[in-house]
């Protein structure tokens, strides 16, 4: 992988405004995406195995069916399960997979060059849209809710915030003076905020099936 040749000065003042925070460096995101990518990989793979399991077996329960609301399989047989055609975990392990060599990357000591960051940056920004979506279906088309796919929504929150606040600090992505400082020190309470809306829409869209 191509090393950067060094950060503009515009990056290094910010990152140097922002005082650095640990997850912004390159040890700090290496850890992100680690952490990230496996949790998200291997959440990808068991749906991958169910989905095979019941291609074998029509009548196969999957490992997550606990309810009619918390059903995996039933969220199989929509087509919102398959958008391009195919199981969506494939996309997820194909992503993930990238996220995943792009620690490997980083704990090597290699330093990606800018344009490997603002594809990343690309590439999980659409990640993120494409979980919005499959999260809107799930609350209020499909009305069923699959445990490995929240994982994945969870593993992408965390990486997107964290990615995006590492670009903006280090100036790989533009963003105003404000907006760097404001992620320096806001992007850990802005992950939790989001996984916490995300857990309380969950919640109260099923209340009437988790409270019986």
């Amino acid at each position: 992988m191509p090393a950067n040749a060094g950060h503009g000065g515009a990056g290094t003042a910010g990152a140097r405004e922002a005082g650095g925070p640990a997850f912004a460096t390159d040890r700090g995101m290496a850890w992100a995406f680690a952490v990230c990518g496996a949790v998200g990989f291997l959440a990808s793979g068991q749906l991958v195995l169910e989905r095979l399991a019941l291609y074998q077996d029509p009548g196969y329960v999957t490992s997550c069916d606990i309810s009619p609301f918390v059903s995996c399989g039933e969220v199989f047989r929509t087509w919102q399960a398959a958008l391009f055609g195919f199981p969506n975990p494939l996309i997820g392990i194909v992503a993930f997979a990238v996220i995943l060599t792009t620690a490997m990357v980083l704990f090597s000591g290699a330093r990606p060059a800018r344009w490997y960051w603002r594809g990343l940056q690309a590439g999980v920004g659409l990640g993120f849209v494409f979980v919005i979506w499959l999260w809107s279906q799930a609350l209020f088309a499909i009305h069923i809710l699959c445990l490995y796919c929240m994982v994945v929504w969870a593993a992408m929150i965390v990486l997107t915030v964290l990615l995006t606040a590492r670009n903006a600090i280090h100036g790989d992505v533009p963003s105003p003076a404000a907006l760097r400082r404001f992620l320096a020190g806001w992007a850990w309470p802005l992950t939790v905020l989001l996984l916490a809306a995300t857990a309380a829409s969950v919640f109260f869209s099923f209340s009437r099936a988790f409270l019986g």
